[in-house]
């Protein structure tokens, strides 16, 4: 949504998503819409390029962890139709989606917890810090995400190596949105303190100008070779050192604090993904941010109906 309101009213702006009720798809106009397959189908790029086809689309955002890796690779088929993805590489977004593979990636650059893999040859008694975390490899939002406290807690844990377990870190926790260029060349850092937070997502907190963090989350995402959008999250340690903690990929939750701020990366985004110079990032403002709901009305007529999309039935808008 965020992505939608930084772009309108200079950009031509289309919306797709899985979800009716998904809101960002009733900012754009009537007719720029549609409900497509999830990023995990195997028919979700053929869907997004007849889209593309059909709206004359020039550039293609994703915004979801499931879209990101189809997404990518499938970028050559993507340009072929003169078709621009705003996404990082292929094996740097792997990278990122894997907590394990992202840990083993970049201790040897930056601050990271400890952190096993929770596989058959784990034994928690042997885990040196405890509290500690388990989490999930893959996932966002903190959905699995528990604190443990004593090693016997981990026996309900699987041990199929699709958890991790990290030693729990006590301060206050940070997160960077950056955005790298094409070239590799980052044009921007702005840490954000997370004050309030719900199901995984920020609702309150401010931005803060912290050389530490934005030199780790820098560090990291070049350590990776990510390039794009992205956010890289870190807490401090019983020392008051930041650590890394996750990297995800794509734009935040929290970008509108980010854009107020002076760091208006979907904007950056754009203008690269169209060939157009874009400039790092000079100074950003230290403000603060609460949010609430919203509501949009819409009429009936907009709720979404079954379709025909080229050679097969799919699901879109009925006029």
């Amino acid at each position: 949504m965020a992505v939608i309101r930084s772009l309108l009213p200079d950009a031509c702006l289309f919306a797709v998503d899985i979800d009716r009720c998904a809101v960002g798809l009733y900012l754009v106009s009537d007719g720029n819409r549609s409900i497509v397959p999830r990023g995990e189908e195997a028919s979700f790029i053929d869907h997004i390029m007849e889209l593309c086809r059909r709206w004359r689309i020039d550039v293609v955002i994703p915004t979801v962890d499931t879209e990101l890796l189809p997404m990518a690779h499938a970028r050559l088929r993507f340009e072929d139709l003169g078709v621009a993805i705003v996404a990082g590489p292929a094996a740097a977004l792997s990278t990122c989606l894997d907590k394990w593979q992202l840990a083993s990636a970049v201790e040897s650059t930056v601050p990271c917890p400890i952190t096993h893999l929770i596989d058959l040859q784990f034994d928690a008694a042997h885990f040196p810090s405890y509290p500690a975390v388990a989490k999930p490899r893959q996932g966002s939002g903190s959905r699995g995400v528990q604190i443990i406290d004593r090693p016997e807690q981990l026996a309900v844990v699987p041990k199929d190596s699709s958890f991790i377990v990290q030693e729990f870190l006590p301060g206050e926790e940070l997160s960077v949105d950056v955005y790298v260029d094409g070239t590799g060349q980052p044009l921007g850092a702005v840490p954000r303190t997370r004050w309030k937070v719900d199901s995984g997502v920020a609702v309150a907190g401010r931005t803060v100008r912290d050389e530490e963090a934005m030199k780790l989350a820098l560090d990291t995402v070049a350590a990776v070779g990510l390039t794009g959008p992205a956010n890289v999250q870190c807490r401090r340690d019983r020392d008051g050192r930041l650590a890394l903690l996750e990297v995800n990929p794509r734009f935040p939750g929290s970008l509108p604090l980010t854009i107020a701020a002076g760091f208006d990366i979907p904007a950056l985004a754009l203008r690269e993904a169209q060939g157009i110079h874009i400039e790092p990032l000079g100074a950003f403002r230290e403000i603060a941010v609460v949010r609430h709901w919203e509501d949009v009305i819409i009429p009936t007529t907009a709720i979404p109906q079954t379709v025909e999309l080229g050679a097969s039935k799919t699901r879109g808008w009925s006029p």
